[in-house]
């Protein structure tokens, strides 16, 4: 048997279904289009192109990785997020379209900022983004509002290589620094705008959750043992680095909002939280202002 681009897209696509992979075609695509160094649209330009015993072996081995569970996107080295090619591997989670949404809240809520810095003919402000990972949501802010100052925390080393490494890739201005939290940044503000993704999955949850997201940093996903311990803190310590009118945003899990609504409120430094939901109908971010 001849395997043609087509012929080979056709099998993996059956091989992944029968594992029950979640997107069979498109990791099918996303794979071989990576091993030919191509786009996505040269695998049907070109369906009958016969493939080299080279590319063969690598695509199985591509193959072989994903059953096991590997994202696709630690298999590729990268992903996409609001326009950016991100690089990714194992040191961070894989970002996701719901994050967008973060990026999104972050947007607004800096509208304001925004609109004073023009009329003042100076920047809009800071924002610290933290628990950067990947560095997807600074840069994205970072590339949809070039005036504001951009700084990104994160407590692995690693993860903050793989972010100061994609600011230098994409030519980004974002400062990366390592530590816990808002440690690292306690003497940078105030701040306009704190803005996190942190991890909210309960523990109980985590062993449950689909063997590729158990692929990604266990630091990043388990958030204790109501998924809220990160989001108590950064809700109790972000009010004195924020500026008069500063906000705090946060990406949540599914069912989580009303209750860090809640901690909002109770913290009384802060004015009504809003919520956004996805695209899914889950309300993902709670955001506050302070008084």
């Amino acid at each position: 048997m001849t395997w043609t681009i087509l012929a080979v897209l056709n099998w993996t696509e059956q091989r992944f279904r029968e594992r029950s992979v979640g997107t069979p075609r498109l990791d099918a695509q996303l794979l071989l289009a990576h091993i030919l160094k191509h786009d996505r649209v040269y695998l049907y330009t070109h369906f009958d192109q016969p493939l080299s015993p080279d590319e063969l072996a690598a695509y199985r081995a591509l193959i072989q990785r994903r059953l096991a569970g590997e994202p696709v996107a630690y298999l590729v080295g990268s992903k996409e997020f609001r326009s950016l090619l991100l690089d990714v591997d194992a040191r961070v989670l894989v970002p996701r379209p719901d994050t967008e949404i973060l990026v999104e809240t972050a947007l607004a809520l800096l509208a304001p900022a925004a609109a004073a810095g023009e009329e003042e003919g100076g920047k809009a402000g800071r924002v610290v983004d933290v628990g950067t990972g990947s560095g997807a949501v600074a840069l994205a802010l970072k590339k949809e509002r070039p005036d504001l100052e951009l700084l990104a925390v994160d407590r692995s080393s690693g993860a903050a290589a793989v972010a100061r490494a994609n600011a230098e890739k994409l030519a980004l201005a974002v400062e990366v620094l390592e530590g816990d939290l808002l440690a690292p940044v306690a003497a940078r503000g105030p701040f306009a705008l704190i803005v996190s993704n942190p991890p909210y999955i309960p523990t109980a949850e985590v062993a449950t959750l689909a063997v590729e997201v158990r692929k990604e940093p266990m630091a990043a996903l388990d958030g204790g043992t109501d998924g809220l311990d990160v989001i108590r803190r950064l809700v109790h310590d972000a009010p004195p680095l924020l500026e008069p009118g500063g906000a705090l945003a946060l990406e949540v899990g599914a069912g989580q909002a009303p209750s860090v609504a809640q901690l909002f409120a109770s913290d009384g430094r802060y004015a009504a939280a809003t919520v956004a939901t996805d695209l899914g109908g889950i309300e993902r971010v709670v955001a506050a202002r302070l008084r």
